[in-house]
């Protein structure tokens, strides 16, 4: 813990601004309160605390041709010994050229138009420990190429090591009813961690029109969990895939729509899964600065009962956005997923604001209900919780 503080004081000695430099640093303290006691033994129940530390050190030549950024990741979490982990978010040369760019080194990469599920967005691994909803990602190691053309633009990647996925420990919360052994991870390919990854991807707009279409072959992100001989824990076990995906965004006045689509081909299964809908945005509602946006989106998933688990196989999505757009930058996220056949519904609250220059404060809330026992999200059942953070940027 002492080395934690130390190295927050370390960092926030270091100039914001020095010539081609960018240097910033956030750290922040999380508390999340688990309201039921916990399902299962050694989890622990009530507030747990974390503290996270993301300095970002950004580097960009005179003529803007050279870039460099170094984005190191820390999480400390008192109860969960899997959640608290080091990761390299970013740590990437990159050169951009009149029509073309290479990377080389460590990046984040997305890829996606929905709000709910981002099905075609597969170059980075899942920080699962971090958050359920799997918006954070690990850093990827990778060389990338891409250009510009007046027809679109296409990007190569050839990514040479797998990250596996982060999973919650045996006394963390939100895991599995058998904990996971990262330590014993089983690959379909010899080559295991090193298999060579590639993928592509070509994007461009037509009129209202944004359109994306990628290609990926190599190390599955998803892990089918498997028990071990002695039935006290599951090995990940990532197989070998090929897909094809594509997602669309069209507007119009002030709707979105938005699909996305995947086919997805190995040993295990091949299958298709699509997450579609819109979103209608109110602009200035009552002659005020206030936007409220209207989010509608089905998901289904159609690989079978082999394959890596999926909640998200036939569910409706509806939210609601809240954008206060002061100068806290106030907004709220809060929706809800229901699966259409057993009727579990997933709720979840997201709000954010930002307190005088420095502060940001931010709100979770994750709720399950109607789950039952031998139904996907039953061991998770009884993990609602209430997440409050608050981060000082530097």
């Amino acid at each position: 813990m002492n080395k934690i503080f130390i190295a927050v004081l370390t960092l926030w000695a270091i100039p914001t601004q020095a010539d081609n430099w960018n240097t910033s640093v956030e750290a922040g303290l999380e508390s999340r309160w688990f309201i039921q006691d916990a399902r299962l033994p050694n989890q622990h129940s009530g507030v747990g605390l974390s503290l996270k530390l993301q300095p970002e050190f950004r580097y960009k030549s005179d003529d803007r041709k050279t870039q460099f950024a170094l984005v190191p990741f820390l999480r400390y979490d008192a109860e969960d010994s899997e959640r608290t982990h080091f990761d390299l978010r970013e740590a990437y040369w990159r050169h951009i050229g009149d029509e073309w760019e290479v990377t080389a080194g460590v990046d984040k990469v997305f890829w996606g138009v929905a709000e709910s599920r981002h099905l075609v967005d597969i170059i980075n691994q899942t920080d699962l420990v971090e958050d359920i909803d799997q918006e954070d990602k690990l850093g990827q190691p990778m060389v990338s190429a891409s250009t510009q053309k007046d027809w679109g633009a296409i990007s190569l990647y050839w990514l040479p090591y797998f990250r596996e996925r982060t999973f919650p420990g045996a006394d963390g919360r939100l895991r599995t009813p058998l904990p996971v052994d990262n330590d014993r991870a089983q690959y379909e390919s010899a080559a295991g961690q090193w298999h060579q990854d590639i993928a592509l991807r070509y994007s461009h707009y037509f009129g209202d029109w944004d359109v994306g279409a990628s290609y990926f072959r190599g190390t599955n992100r998803e892990a089918r969990l498997l028990p071990d001989n002695s039935g006290e824990w599951l090995l990940p076990n990532y197989d070998q895939i090929d897909q094809l995906g594509v997602d669309l965004q069209y507007t119009w006045e002030a709707w979105l729509l938005k699909v996305e689509g995947i086919y997805q081909k190995s040993r295990i299964d091949n299958f298709f899964a699509t997450v579609a809908g819109f979103e209608y945005t109110f602009y200035q509602v009552a002659e005020t600065s206030t936007d409220i946006g209207v989010l509608l989106e089905y998901q289904y998933d159609g690989r079978n009962a082999a394959a890596p688990a999926t909640l998200a196989d036939d569910d409706v999505f509806a939210g609601m956005r809240w954008s206060l757009n002061d100068t806290q930058d106030t907004a709220v996220l809060a929706g809800v997923a229901v699966d259409r056949h057993s009727g579990e519904q997933f709720y979840n609250i997201e709000a954010e604001t930002r307190i005088g220059q420095n502060i940001t404060a931010e709100l979770r809330a994750r709720f399950l209900t109607g789950s039952e026992p031998g139904e996907s999200a039953f061991f998770v059942e009884r993990d609602d919780y209430i997440q409050l953070s608050l981060s000082y940027h530097l």
